[in-house]
């Protein structure tokens, strides 16, 4: 049976469920999802148990949507809600979701949208037949959500074909015979860069992650047979933004593959983000990109986006939740259900198992989980972190030392989570006192992701988000935070007498701002360079950890050596990685125990240390694989 005759036998099953007084106008497979148009929405509002019963029986996701002959155009449509709404409202943005036919409203002051018990809401609702949805205004616009939005919204004929393209794959019929399960190592085992993980079925190829090396050149092992030809790949999964795990997700794009890619929204701006930014410091290091921004649009027109805890069918026997990992903004455990309760296999990505300054702490309870794929960053014997408060007393302890010395203090962070972090302890001890006011310099793009952090107050812990959006008091928009947007500001940074902090990319010191300041800096014993990420080996960071007091980089096309006398000291506590303690105890507090755990991301020694420390205690079947290592689940 073809995927046309089984949407047919679907469509049949659609009519018999929906009563005969509902005028249904087409019913498309859009993805994952059973699409029904219709000019009669509220009827299908007023009677919830026919969706309840169509996805019972339907066995797949479904989406009530009007039907397109009643969406006006969206330049009309924003035009019209505009002049319907007061300008008290303050609205700053409008963007429309063709996909679920949804207008959203962003405004400063959401209330005046709405009115006296949603009455213009009502109105609005009428008048554009479109789905109104209200929300509060971000604190700090992004230009990087404004663009996807505007991307998406221009491409929206191109993004439901491709949608439907999709659909058509999930829906093919499946294979007789034996089932069976495996997962290839293709990046990122036994070393810390590069992620990517291929899980393999008898009826699909899902590649999980996609990162680039932060200290080399080097690519996940793509040439592999497995992963040939890339059109081939049912999907691809993103567990996070940060480029380790999803930098060369392009370069697929540029060399074939065309298929979905799944994460979470935020996940979605923030990779586009950085891999943009990627490009722009390859060229400003005299080095070619792997791929153009073109393929970044490829990228954003073929992401669906997926909520944490939503469930969705990927492959035709294969569906896929994703949950909260608290790594970053947005980053997730992928979770896949494989089969008629076949198998149950679960990717952490980077985790943290611990409630942090931003993110509440990683997801630990699955329905099943056969076997967990997990990080070792932290993994090793001696790997126990410092806790947030002795982390913040010592960063304390070094920003009173070197300002009250008129130093300058330069902290190599990522610009996706560690940046924030830090933003906020030091708002906390300036605004309280603790430590002397100075400037506090966001240099690369900082600014641009704390802005996308905004943009998604739901994916933060509860605690900032009240004091966000309730009290009024974002710590963000700080007026001791200045934003870098020249290099003539830069220079005078670097050269002025005054004391400041500079947060600045990359983390690792492979290139990026940061250099510039530690070009100025390197040899004046007065001024500090503080770590609170992890530095990989190979790094300029890492070599400066561990006490070079000479290195070499990257200047101009050529080289340039320099001296190392600046003070430098590496405060951990702030990682978004959890440590060997917090490792331990989330296998301990998994509430369906896995068969087998297979450890990944860390250094030889960490693996295998970790994978030793699990089995002794929990008894557990442990894998610390090799990269091109395949491993049979079932």
């Amino acid at each position: 049976m073809n995927a046309e005759r089984i949407f047919e036998r679907q469509r049949e099953q659609v009519r018999r469920i929906v009563p005969e007084d509902i005028n249904i106008t087409n019913i498309e497979f859009e993805g994952s999802v059973v699409v029904i148009y219709t000019k009669e929405l509220d009827k299908f509002a007023s009677n919830n148990n026919v969706v309840k019963k169509l996805a019972q029986g339907l066995r797949r996701r479904v989406a009530i949507r009007p039907d397109p002959s009643m969406l006006a155009d969206p330049e009309e449509v924003e035009a019209k809600i505009r002049s319907m709404t007061p300008e008290e409202a303050e609205i700053t943005d409008i963007y429309f979701e063709h996909d679920t036919g949804e207008v959203t409203i962003e405004a400063i002051a959401p209330g005046m949208v709405i009115g006296k018990q949603g009455n213009l809401l009502n109105e609005i609702k009428k008048e554009v037949g479109w789905a109104p949805k209200v929300v509060r205004s971000p604190p700090i616009p992004s230009k990087t959500v404004s663009d996807v939005r505007s991307y998406l919204r221009h491409h929206h004929d191109s993004r439901k074909e491709f949608l439907k393209k999709v659909g058509r794959r999930i829906a093919r019929p499946t294979l007789d015979g034996e089932q069976w399960i495996r997962m290839t190592a293709l990046g990122g085992f036994r070393q810390v860069g590069r992620s990517a993980s291929l899980l393999m079925t008898r009826e699909s190829r899902i590649l999980i992650d996609c990162g680039l090396d932060p200290s080399k050149s080097d690519i996940p092992y793509f040439s592999v047979p497995e992963m040939q030809p890339l059109d081939a790949i049912d999907a691809v999964v993103i567990t996070h933004a940060h480029l380790d795990h999803s930098g060369l997700l392009p370069v697929l794009f540029k060399y074939g593959f065309d298929g979905p890619v799944y994460c979470t929204p935020p996940t979605r701006d923030l990779m586009s983000m950085l891999q943009i930014d990627n490009i722009k410091v390859s060229y400003g290091e005299g080095k070619k990109s792997a791929y153009e921004s073109s393929h970044i649009r490829d990228v954003v027109l073929h992401t669906i986006p997926l909520k944490y805890g939503e469930t969705t069918d990927i492959t035709t026997d294969v569906r896929l939740t994703l949950q909260n990992a608290g790594h970053i903004l947005g980053s997730s455990i992928a979770h896949f259900h494989i089969g008629d309760g076949l198998y149950n296999v679960g990717f952490t990505g980077d985790t943290k198992f611990e409630r942090s300054w931003l993110f509440n702490a990683a997801m630990n309870r699955f329905p099943r989980l056969e076997t967990l794929v997990i990080e070792s960053t932290y993994g090793g014997n001696g790997d126990i972190q410092p806790s947030r408060v002795e982390a913040t007393e010592r960063l304390e302890e070094i920003l009173k030392t070197s300002t009250s010395k008129g130093g300058k203090v330069l902290i190599p962070v990522f610009a996706v989570g560690r940046s924030q972090e830090v933003m906020l302890v030091i708002e906390e001890m300036m605004r309280l006192g603790k430590i002397e006011t100075c400037p506090v310099y966001l240099d690369g793009m900082i600014w641009e992701a704390t802005a996308i952090h905004t943009a998604y107050p739901e994916y933060l812990n509860s605690q900032l988000r009240t004091q966000i959006f309730q009290h009024g008091e974002n710590p963000f928009l700080s007026e001791i935070f200045k934003r870098v947007d020249s290099k003539e500001m830069r220079e005078n940074i670097c050269h002025s007498p005054e004391p400041c902090i500079v947060l600045a990319t990359s983390g690792m010191m492979n290139g990026g701002p940061v250099m510039e300041y530690f070009r100025a800096w390197a040899d004046n014993p007065l001024h500090w360079l503080l770590f609170v990420g992890y530095q990989a080996e190979g790094t300029v960071g890492r070599m400066i950890q561990r006490g070079r007091k000479e290195v070499t980089i990257a200047d101009r096309g050529g080289s340039l050596t320099l001296n190392v006398r600046i003070n430098n000291e590496t405060i951990d506590g702030f990682s978004g990685h959890s440590d060997r303690r917090q490792l331990m105890n989330y296998i301990g507090s998994l509430e369906n125990k896995p068969e087998r755990v297979i450890i990944g991301h860390g250094e030889d020694r960490k693996c295998t240390e970790l994978a030793s420390a699990i089995y002794k205690k929990f008894k557990i079947e442990t894998r610390a694989p090799m990269n091109l290592e395949t491993i049979r689940l079932k």
